[in-house]
């Protein structure tokens, strides 16, 4: 159930991304520049509904064990995703295509790229960040050992 949650919250922050990216495209920042705010602003959704709805977390998450390792993921992709748009967008601009065209191929470069580490993200999220780390506890201290705590 978190993977269909994970894609549900995946599917939000790609369409807030996207958008805030074509937002700031056609405003006139240039690729790189517009796909550090799209990645700023799609991270906020997307740790919160991860964190509260796909794994279920309550209560604020831990500042250096969830949080910060979080929004690293976050800006490692991005930094991927970044190779990617400059290379889009200098590839439009060589051949003139047009603002618009340019906008859309850096659009779909940066999806895709997302999409590529969008696994190996969930991967790290489910067995690190959002672990349930009850096992790593003495039976005593997680009611595994039959007695009342």
């Amino acid at each position: 159930m978190k993977f269909v949650k994970y894609s549900a919250v995946s599917v939000i922050a790609v369409i807030v991304g996207e958008v805030s990216l074509l937002i700031l495209l056609t405003a006139g920042l240039s690729p790189a520049w517009a796909n550090v705010g799209q990645t700023a602003i799609a991270t906020v959704p997307s740790y919160y509904l991860n964190h509260r709805w796909a794994w279920g977390k309550t209560g604020k998450g831990h500042l250096w064990k969830e949080t910060v390792p979080f929004w690293a993921l976050s800006f490692i992709g991005f930094g991927f995703s970044e190779i990617t748009a400059i290379a889009a967008g200098n590839y439009a601009s060589s051949h003139h295509w047009t603002h618009s065209s340019r906008s859309l191929l850096v659009a779909g470069i940066v999806l895709a790229t997302y999409g590529v580490l969008w696994v190996g993200k969930f991967i790290i999220i489910n067995k690190v960040l959002f672990a349930d780390h009850t096992s790593d506890l003495d039976p005593a201290l997680d009611g595994r050992s039959g007695l009342p705590t």
